[in-house]
């Protein structure tokens, strides 16, 4: 049978779509095709320089077909391969472009191995043709992504990082530099996230000698701060978005509940997306480091002999100062070389405060790190400088001091708690701050007038020397469930009683048991003022013996100017005072020792629950706030806790209004009125064309329009009344 318009040889998308459908019946023109590649082929050799697009067409057309003749195609792959491998440097963009998508359409269909495949694509990253380089990198983060989508294959994955690692030492910096995103780019998303991948970019690409590598490897290790942004408050999810659709459904409609319906709805939306969105933990790669001293060790040995430029130093003194604080690392050379470049006219001061910060621990000798806090008091807590440099140095100091409290000594801390009293705010909340930080840690370092109000937690603080650990073989607060469980026994006690009695019981017996029942509530932060002040007095006498010998002193210069009679009186007085106190600092040790004793007994015996844990952590709170009436008084303890790492807001705030120019004024003004709706009045038209009702246009006519309207509203008078009626009725008799 003679085929009639048989266009099949040119048109090969349409050959394609016969030989998918039906291979065997249109093989002999594939043998045609193959035969026309192969001479086209040997046409391209003799200038593999020029665009072939003939050649391009064909090699995409067997890619597509190959499946349909595997015996046929078994040798195709490797031609492309080879011609690739030869000519990629000399090769036009289009036609090498053509070439690799040929090759990733045979890669998915097997006819390739994977590693062969990712060897000649990282082989090609040295070309210079970005288009191509990014194309590669998504089909090889893919590509491995799939491979380690169902299970993790170690073999495959060991054969290929110790290619991409020998990559990364390749002299070729672009090859380099897209080796080291690859791998980046895989650990972040979760596929090579072991020790062996942070390790090779530790050692080689943050010491490699292209600054491109380098620059990569570090922020790789600084980790996505600047990504991260902080979610909108919390009081958003306070409000129930149900309650508030469901009541306006029943209520009066109003232009008020509207507005409120729509701002529930936005909140709705925004709790739906936040519940929706899985929690990313990202662990940070410093973590992950064999050998985090040696690595800080070989980095600040580079920045010390290094050219590199401001912006690559301060990332290399970010890192190192990340894994000082992170390991606990001794770097002792690190903290006079900060110290230098401490001067409020350098160049990003606050980020090297905070790298100072970063770098402090508690097994720094208070020697060592000496240097940076001379350095901060000298050049950033004077009075010749502005108040936003005190402020700045006074924050760094707090900063410095909440990791390592034995930073400053007694002498320099009392200094710099003089600016509590001083004109500027930003400054006086700075030194308050530090005041506070040592109220919780070290309170025999300050002052007695500053320590404040004795609490629980503050006298149980002791001053620890350097290197000194408290270890507790105990759950401090964990004494509280014995008192849980005595509270429990009296009132199963107090219920028998009820029952034997009934109704004829005493009402002393039912006083009892309620006093039980409302004790066995949970543990109350804000107990009475009756017995935190209680608590108060002997606590105070307990830390005040100096003050008690210097109250009676004064007492006895007083004393004398009185009669003889008296004075022997005070003096017995006095004296039993001084028993009364000894005796109840005995009572408060024994108790101490007993409460100790008691939580090691129940941490021996007992398995602990989350209402345990609960009761626990209300009773450590409680401890911070005995004594004080006043509820600012209550520590934070997500706020009191440090983390690793320093934030650079810390240090750079200032309690004050900045000042603001004309367009950062108007930016800000901009901003809020995003998705806003336009202020003014609103008709409440659904369609801006329609007409207004008389009503709402009686709202923009002046008052001369409607005045007659508005004086026909006044009630008129009785007499008023009887004229309008009788000329309604004359009116009426005259129409008849």
């Amino acid at each position: 049978m003679v085929r009639h318009n048989n266009q099949l040889p040119n048109n090969l998308t349409q050959l394609q779509n016969l030989i998918k459908r039906d291979p065997e019946s249109y093989k002999e023109e594939f043998h045609q095709q193959l035969a026309h590649f192969h001479t086209t082929l040997e046409i391209f050799y003799l200038n593999p320089t020029q665009y072939n697009k003939k050649l391009e067409e064909q090699a995409m057309f067997l890619a597509q077909v190959a499946q349909c003749y595997i015996n046929d195609m078994k040798t195709y792959p490797q031609k492309i391969v080879d011609i690739l491998k030869t000519h990629n440097t000399v090769l036009h963009n289009e036609m090498r472009m053509a070439l690799c998508k040929c090759l990733i359409l045979l890669r998915n269909k097997n006819f390739i191995s994977p590693f062969d495949l990712l060897e000649l694509f990282f082989t090609l990253l040295k070309c210079q043709d970005k288009n191509l380089r990014e194309f590669l990198k998504t089909h090889i983060i893919t590509d491995i992504k799939n491979m380690n989508a169902k299970h993790k294959d170690m073999k495959f994955n060991t054969s290929l990082q110790n290619f991409m690692f020998s990559m990364l030492r390749d002299t070729n910096a672009k090859a380099a530099k897209m080796s080291v995103d690859i791998l980046i780019e895989l650990y972040h998303k979760n596929i090579w996230n072991d020790h062996k991948t942070v390790n090779i970019i530790a050692d080689i690409g943050c010491f490699s000698k292209i600054t491109k590598v380098m620059v990569a490897s570090l922020k790789f290790f600084l980790g996505r701060d600047e990504e991260e942004k902080k979610e909108d408050s919390d009081s958003d999810e306070e409000v129930d978005p149900r309650d508030t659709m469901i009541s306006n459904k029943f209520n009066k409609k109003t232009r008020k509940r509207e507005k409120m319906v729509d701002k529930v709805k936005k909140i709705a939306k925004k709790i739906k997306k936040k519940k929706e969105k899985a929690p990313a933990f990202n662990f940070s790669a410093l973590h992950l480091i064999n050998n985090p001293q040696g690595f800080a060790e070989k980095l600040f040995k580079q920045i010390e002999s290094s050219n590199e430029r401001f912006e690559v130093k301060l990332m290399t003194l970010d890192v190192i100062s990340r894994l000082i604080g992170l390991h606990s690392l001794f770097l002792f050379n690190y903290y006079p070389f900060i110290a230098r470049l401490l001067m409020p006219h350098q160049r990003e001061v606050t980020r090297i405060l905070q790298f100072a910060a970063q770098a402090s621990h508690e097994l720094v000798p208070p020697e060592v790190i000496e240097p940076v806090m001379k350095a901060i008091a000298n050049n950033f807590i004077t009075e010749r400088n502005s108040t936003d440099v005190m402020a700045v140095g006074l924050n760094a100091v707090r900063e410095i001091c909440t990791r390592c409290p034995l930073a400053i000594n007694e002498d320099l801390l009392r200094d710099l708690v003089q600016y509590k009293n001083y004109k500027e705010k930003s400054v006086m909340m700075a030194a308050r701050s530090l005041i506070q930080l040592y109220r919780q840690s070290m309170p025999t370092l300050l002052h007695k007038k500053d320590r404040g109000r004795p609490t629980e937690a503050s006298v149980e603080l002791k001053t620890k020397k350097y290197g000194e650990m408290e270890i507790k073989d105990y759950i401090p607060g964990s004494e509280v469930l014995l008192e849980k469980q005595t509270v429990e026994e009296k009132d199963k006690k107090g219920k028998d009683k009820k029952g034997k009695k009934g109704k004829k019981g005493n009402d002393s017996d039912s006083d009892d048991w309620v006093d039980v029942a409302s004790s066995d509530s949970e543990i109350n932060i804000s107990d009475s003022d009756e017995d935190n002040d209680s608590d108060n007095e002997e606590e105070v006498e307990e830390e005040s013996e100096d003050e008690e010998g210097e109250e009676d002193n004064e007492d006895e210069k007083t004393a004398k100017d009185r009669d003889p009679s008296k004075d022997e009186e005070q003096k017995e007085d006095n004296i039993e005072d001084r028993k009364i106190l000894k005796a109840k600092r005995k009572n408060n040790k024994q108790d101490k020792e007993e409460k100790i004793n008691t939580a090691r007994e129940i941490a021996m015996g007992t398995i602990f629950t989350d209402e345990d844990f609960k009761r626990i952590e209300a009773a450590q709170v409680k401890k911070h706030i005995s004594g004080v009436k006043r509820k600012s008084a209550v520590i934070d303890e997500e706020e009191e806790e440090s983390g690793d790492l320093v934030k650079l807001s810390a240090i750079e705030n200032i309690h004050k209004k900045r000042k603001h120019d004309k367009s950062a004024r108007l930016e800000s003004v901009m901003k809020g009125r995003e998705e806003r709706d336009k202020f003014g009045y609103k008709d409440r038209r659904k369609n801006i064309h329609c007409s207004k009702t008389n009503r709402e246009k009686r709202k923009t006519k002046s008052y001369q329009m409607v005045k007659h309207k508005a004086k026909g509203k006044v009630k008129r008078s009785f007499k008023d009344k009887q004229i309008a009626f009788r000329n309604y009725l004359i009116k009426q008799k005259k129409m008849r």
